[in-house]
């Protein structure tokens, strides 16, 4: 009965540059199509689904921000690892393991 938040984390820097460029996140359409298919089992179950992209300089503190104000019972994290170093996800893994206030599946 508790409904389903998808969250896209993604860094986005914020230099003088960036902001006076207008540089923003733009969706990659794999990743939003990954995104769609457990929001569309979700809806076919009769869950109720809400779709957050979350742009930040520090995506990782965006992202434990949003669940100690959401208080989820579980947290499922499940980066691209191939767009990412086996130390920053380690670090990441990490991070959020010991400070977020739920249970943590991370995807290996």
């Amino acid at each position: 009965g508790q409904p389903l938040i998808i969250v896209n984390a993604a860094e986005v820097p914020l230099g003088p540059i960036s902001l006076s460029m207008g540089y923003e996140y733009v969706g990659k359409e794999e990743v939003e199509d990954a995104l769609q298919a457990p929001t569309a089992l979700a809806l076919q179950l009769g869950t109720d689904v809400e779709r957050i992209r979350l742009c930040s300089p520090r995506p990782i503190e965006a992202l434990l921000e949003l669940v100690a104000e959401r208080r989820p019972g579980l947290l499922v994290v499940g980066p691209d690892r191939t767009r990412m170093r086996k130390r920053t996800y380690a670090k990441l893994a990490k991070k959020i393991s010991t400070r977020a206030a739920c249970l943590v599946w991370l995807a290996s």
